[in-house]
């Protein structure tokens, strides 16, 4: 009797580890490793949704901009009204500011102004060559960004910025 109960006993403790081995190599299965898309493929690329706070609207003039010809090392600055362009002679660069943020800040897709003070000054940007956009995107008066505008010839930067009224 004892030999059977142990029999039993060891027989039920086999099957109770093989069926919690099982379940285990079972969820092993469900949660196999996601891998990562490439390098650039993170997912759709959204739109950013551009907020321009009543404190900023109509507060800010024009941005200047310097583009340097670095084959010949010269450069020269030009004052764009935010909202309009300006054709950079002999180029073929034709750039539009489109916003301009005195305190820009990013949430998710919400690019905005955090103030009207001029803590982190930022320029929305657009770059035509030869009537092709080439660069669309935001430089930054302060910063050097791994987005700038990257052209085998040309650099581009915010240089300064004037309030409306002056």
């Amino acid at each position: 009797m004892k030999v059977l109960m142990r029999t039993t006993v060891g027989l039920l403790t086999v099957m109770l580890i093989a069926a919690v081995g099982v379940s285990g190599c079972k969820k092993k299965e469900e949660q196999k490793p996601q891998m990562a898309p490439p390098h650039g493929m993170m997912g759709e690329k959204h739109e950013a949704v551009i907020v321009v706070p009543d404190s900023v609207k109509g507060k800010w003039k024009s941005v200047k901009v310097a583009v340097l010809d670095r084959k010949s090392g010269k450069s020269a600055e030009y004052d764009v009204a935010i909202g309009s362009e300006v054709s950079v002679p002999g180029s073929g660069l034709v750039i539009k500011v489109d916003n301009f943020f005195p305190d820009f800040i990013m949430d998710g897709p919400v690019r905005t102004s955090a103030s009207n003070e001029p803590k982190k000054p930022a320029a929305q940007v657009r770059i035509m060559e030869g009537g092709k956009e080439v660069f669309k995107g935001w430089l930054f008066y302060k910063l050097q960004s791994p987005h700038d505008f990257n052209h085998p010839t040309y650099a581009v930067t915010v240089v300064g910025f004037t309030p409306a009224g002056k």
